[in-house]
């Protein structure tokens, strides 16, 4: 069992991976509606034409997403659910409620405030030791943790969105709880996607279907459905971070949802960084796992 003590996604705009919006980036509420729905396929790392579709059987890489299966068991997932109930959950938009541990930020302006802030809760220690644990996650410190509460009788979603970039890092790691949904993802940027033949082997035994794709795809026209089974852990990084928004749409939320997103500092505020001692100092308070929610 994790250590019992109190209250564990993300709000961007004020901070996302189910949170931080790129500043200049409106969310309007509205979801354009994609024309090409693709299925990400986490034992081969691409995402896969869905059946029935017009692209069924086409394929193309889509880098940057590790999915970590039952990384938390069901006891334990209970035991953080009800400590997360302990404390006091906001109102957020479209449906959402929030619990946030972290600095007070203002993305447009690039500033924050340490006041306030007095780490990430207790109980999320295990967490992010036993996250260490796993390749791609080596040195992951945390210095933000936001809880995103999901119900399908308020109609909880989140927009497209991209998190930030100024203050957060490479690696955007998001623990899912209590039921199974479906992380929608989308890229606005021109130009096409080339498509080959949907892989049943590993990325690397497909050079040579990847060098002569056979057809190809916009990219505005086409999302990329990531399923998170319930109980597993997501990292966002590279492309599917930078590139490719992320959203929950409503249809996708069919009982309560808790999300806990994870995030780490940028290379601005890291060893060698123009703001490396502010780094420091959030990532003592940070980790000295004594926050309530702020």
């Amino acid at each position: 069992m994790l250590p019992e003590v109190s209250g564990l996604e993300s709000e961007a705009g004020s901070k996302g991976l189910e949170g931080a919006e790129v500043p200049g980036q409106k969310n309007t509420g509205q979801q354009p509606t994609k024309t090409h729905c693709f299925i990400y396929c986490s034992d081969t790392g691409w995402a896969v034409g869905s059946e029935e579709s017009d692209f069924e059987g086409w394929a193309f890489p889509f880098p940057g997403v590790m999915l970590i299966e039952d990384f938390v068991t069901r006891e334990e997932e209970a035991e953080l659910v009800r400590l997360m109930d302990c404390d006091p959950w906001k109102l957020s938009q479209s449906g959402r409620r929030k619990q946030d541990y972290g600095p007070k930020v203002n993305f447009r302006k690039q500033k924050l405030k340490t006041e306030g802030f007095c780490g990430l809760p207790s109980f999320s220690r295990e967490v992010v030791r036993r996250m260490g644990l796993y390749p791609g996650l080596e040195g992951f410190r945390p210095v933000e943790q936001c809880n995103l509460d999901y119900c399908p009788e308020r109609g909880s979603s989140i927009d497209p969105h991209l998190d930030d970039a100024w203050l957060w890092g490479e690696r955007l790691v998001s623990l899912n709880l209590l039921s199974p949904t479906v992380l929608s993802m989308c890229r606005e940027a021109p130009g096409s996607l080339l498509l080959c033949s949907a892989p049943s082997a590993a990325p690397e035994a497909l050079v040579d279907s990847v060098i002569a794709p056979s057809r190809s795809v916009l990219c505005q026209e086409v999302e990329v459905a990531v399923p998170l089974p319930r109980r597993s852990l997501l990292v966002l990084r590279g492309a599917a971070r930078h590139q490719w928004k992320h959203a929950i749409h409503r249809r996708h939320v069919e009982a309560r949802r808790v999300c806990v997103t994870f995030r780490e500092l940028s290379a601005e505020f890291g060893p060698g960084g123009r703001q490396q001692e502010l780094g420091q100092e959030l990532l003592r308070i940070a980790l000295s796992f004594q926050g309530r929610p702020v």
